[in-house]
């Protein structure tokens, strides 16, 4: 069985975010989404309302039985983090160039650290390219509407933390 992590703060996740997840689960066999603490930011969620939001957005996906995708949170280096969920892969999205020399940056230090550990990068799709966690925070903050860039309970968690 093929195990991949896609790891990030998701706060909040969004379509790209999605769209990255269900691509990822056309070539592995179970998919593992790393909700992570980052001490370097201020989240609008906490760990447990980004990953509950998340699987609400998967639905069927994760939910049932036997799920394909399953969501957890964690502290602490991605290469044990993978290690601790059986992982190979770590799927990470590049939506723009400069995304690139940071993401190759982790790669190789992943790579060093977990030698095991495969890297790959994926485009997101071209309607989605723009969209990322911090800017849909600060539209939501500001008041503006954020349905066309989050899945609809997000969008409604959204409008909860910040009413205007």
């Amino acid at each position: 069985m093929r195990t991949a992590i896609y790891a990030g703060s998701f706060d909040p996740v969004t379509l790209g975010h999605l769209d990255l997840m269900r691509r990822t689960l056309e070539f592995v066999d179970r998919l593992v989404i790393g909700v992570a603490v980052n001490s370097t930011k201020q989240p609008a969620f906490t760990l447990e309302e980004r990953a509950a939001l998340i699987r609400d957005a998967l639905g069927d996906v994760a939910a049932g039985d036997a799920p394909r995708a399953e969501v957890r949170h964690f502290r602490g280096l991605l290469v044990d983090f993978a290690r601790d969920v059986g992982a190979t892969v770590s799927v990470r999205g590049l939506r723009a160039v400069a995304d690139f020399e940071y993401e190759f940056q982790m790669a190789l230090m992943n790579r060093h650290l977990a030698p095991a550990l495969e890297t790959v990068f994926l485009v997101p799709s071209v309607d989605t390219t723009f969209i990322s966690s911090s800017l849909v925070r600060e539209v939501a903050r500001l008041g503006g509407n954020v349905d066309a860039l989050v899945p609809p309970n997000v969008a409604a968690a959204l409008r909860t933390r910040f009413p205007q």
